[in-house]
C-alpha cells in the first residue's frame, strides 16, 4: 500500500477550497454561502495540519485552532443575520438581501 504523501493533501484540498469558491461565485441561496466559506476555511485548515505534520512543527495546528474560532464566531453572525432577513422577507436569496431597507 503506497504512502500518502503531501501532494494528496494539498490536491483535496485545492479541491475543497475550489468547490467552496464556485459555492459563492455561483449560488444565491445565503446557506449554502456559508457552507461554501465553511468549505473553503476547511480547506485551509487541512493544508495547516498537513504541512505541520510534514514539516514536524505545531504552529499549523495552531494556526487551524484560531481559523476554527474565526468560522464559529463567522457561524455565528451569518446565521443571525440570515434569521433575521428571512422574517422580514420570507426569503433567503442574496439579491433580495442586497437591499437592506427595513
Amino acid at each position: 500500500m503506497p504512502a500518502v504523501t503531501i501532494n494528496w493533501y494539498i490536491a483535496l484540498s485545492v479541491v475543497m477550497f475550489t468547490l467552496g469558491a464556485m459555492g459563492v461565485l455561483l449560488r444565491r441561496n445565503a446557506l449554502i454561502i456559508f457552507m461554501s466559506i465553511e468549505l473553503m476555511l476547511n480547506a485551509a485548515n487541512l493544508l495547516f495540519v498537513a504541512f505541520a505534520r510534514n514539516f514536524g512543527d505545531i504552529n499549523g495546528q495552531i494556526f487551524v485552532f484560531f481559523t476554527m474560532t474565526v468560522a464559529a464566531a463567522e457561524v455565528a453572525v451569518g446565521l443571525a443575520l440570515a434569521v433575521v432577513i428571512f422574517r422580514t422577507r420570507e426569503s433567503v436569496n442574496i439579491d433580495e438581501m442586497r437591499l437592506m431597507k427595513g
